[in-house]
């Protein structure tokens, strides 16, 4: 018995020595963090500037007074028109054709309380009825009053006793990339749909030919959102939402507005002559680059080369030269022909327009007195002028238009047949042609299937009558 407890006793007291042993050499304090959930992580600032963290901050955009001041002032438009159905066999059989009702629709801006209405000329085009329906339900019908086809404005009437609420036009030219706009509209029969975004570019140009100048945003626009408005944070109207850069059909991140400064000056022109007065400059050329700039052998990459001086043009008047380079036309500064061809657009025939240019690598400032647009373009036949009295007198002419430079792809067929630059057009679709303005209007109201029946008296004097489908 003595021998178990001796042999006990030693264990433990074996065992005591070993732990003691183990804590004294080998146990090394490990400090534990615990981290709770209401811990924030440590920022550190890639400047030595203090951050705000304060989302409740005022500088923060708030688009609520913008928001409440337009939404009540753009509109829906719904134009019915009639479009070809399917043929049926009845349709056949009795050689009748099937019309359908075709409904589009789009936006419209209140731009004055008597009704006065502006939009797009794609959302009205080829309507035979128009109504507007108000942010409060109420429907009227609409009168067109004018359109134009170039900047794609329209200008509409409701008639009403009530004073109307309305948008008021801001400058778009004093929009700045990188500002904050909304746009308003109706997409997708969406009534009071209000986006926000920012001025992602100005002259803008989508067409290729440099005749557009549109104010780009991120501000996302769907198809019925054609039409309304563009406002800055003021609720000011600074562009109508024309387009979007998609290929599905929907937004993928840009749209696009015809600036304000365009769409009023339109709109005016509508009221007070009945079509737009477009003031010309009379300049053909291009836009510098790096490449053209070393083929022209010029100093600079920005700006507007002038190849070429319309004849009897205010810029020929002023003394405009080949080779000169339009940097600002009074104070707008000039890098592509988009940005000249916008600001032209608000402006009207005899308006000065102060033309900051480079010549001989030296700046001059040449003011200029816009012309009434004298030039057309016929298609299949090329540029049109107007005729001076001796243009015509040489063929014993009283009424025509010259031909001053034939369209390059047919002009081989015209010289062919005896046209030359020169030679005068008398008759568009049995309509006698006095001016280009005359053109324009046969132009206009051609159906899309109608033939083009062209007399033209060559230069030899002799009548030549032309037929294009």
């Amino acid at each position: 018995m003595k021998k178990i407890l001796t042999l006990v006793l030693v264990s433990v007291l074996g065992g005591v020595i070993t732990l003691s042993a183990y804590k004294l050499w080998f146990d090394i304090d490990v400090p534990i963090n615990l981290q709770t959930q209401n811990e924030q992580p440590v920022f550190i600032p890639t400047n030595n500037k203090t951050l705000n963290t304060n989302l409740t901050d005022t500088t923060q955009p708030n688009f609520v007074n913008a928001a409440d001041k337009t939404i009540h002032a753009v509109v829906h438009v719904k134009n019915t028109s009639s479009a070809n159905g399917p043929t049926t066999f009845e349709d056949l059989f009795y050689g009748r054709s099937s019309k359908r009702p075709q409904i589009g629709t789009g936006s419209g801006v209140i731009i004055s309380p008597d009704g006065y209405i502006i939009t797009n000329n794609h959302v009205i085009d080829g309507s035979q009825e128009l109504s507007i329906t108000l942010n409060d339900n109420k429907i009227y019908n609409a009168e067109l009053i004018g359109t134009d086809v170039k900047t794609d404005i329209a200008l509409l009437k409701i008639e009403t006793d009530e004073e109307l609420p309305f948008i008021t036009f801001g400058n778009s030219d004093d929009a700045q990339i990188g500002e904050w706009v909304l746009a308003v509209g109706n997409p997708f029969n969406l009534t009071s749909t209000v986006t926000a975004g920012i001025i992602s570019a100005k002259s803008r140009n989508l067409t290729g030919q440099n005749t557009q100048s549109f104010i780009q945003t991120d501000a996302a626009v769907n198809p019925g959102n054609s039409g309304g408005a563009l406002v800055n944070t003021n609720g000011d109207l600074i562009g109508i939402n024309t387009a979007i850069s998609s290929q599905t059909g929907s937004y993928i991140g840009y749209s696009f507005a015809v600036p304000s400064n365009i769409a009023r000056k339109v709109v005016e022109d509508i009221m007070e002559f009945g079509d737009v007065q477009n003031g010309i400059l009379g300049v053909r050329g291009g836009t510098l680059n790096s490449k053209s700039a070393e083929q022209l052998e010029v100093n600079t990459s920005e700006g507007f080369y002038i190849s070429d001086i319309e004849e009897d043009s205010g810029a020929e008047k002023a003394g405009l030269k080949q080779g000169d380079i339009i940097k600002k036309v009074d104070e707008v500064k000039i890098s592509k022909f988009a940005d000249l061809s916008g600001y032209l657009s608000t402006k009207r025939p005899n308006d000065v327009v102060n033309v900051t240019l480079l010549r001989d690598e030296k700046e001059t400032v040449i003011p200029v007195t816009l012309f009434k647009n004298q030039t057309t373009i016929l298609p299949i036949v090329g540029n049109l002028k107007n005729a001076k009295p001796e243009d015509l007198e040489k063929f014993k002419l009283n009424h025509g238009v010259k031909i001053s430079r034939l369209n390059s792809e047919y002009s081989n067929y015209w010289k062919r047949n005896g046209i030359q630059e020169g030679s005068i057009i008398t008759v568009i679709n049995d309509v006698k042609i006095n001016s280009v303005e005359d053109v324009d209007n046969v132009l206009k109201k051609r159906t899309q299937n109608e033939a083009l029946r062209i007399e033209i008296i060559n230069t030899n004097g002799e009548k030549e009558r032309f037929n294009f489908r």
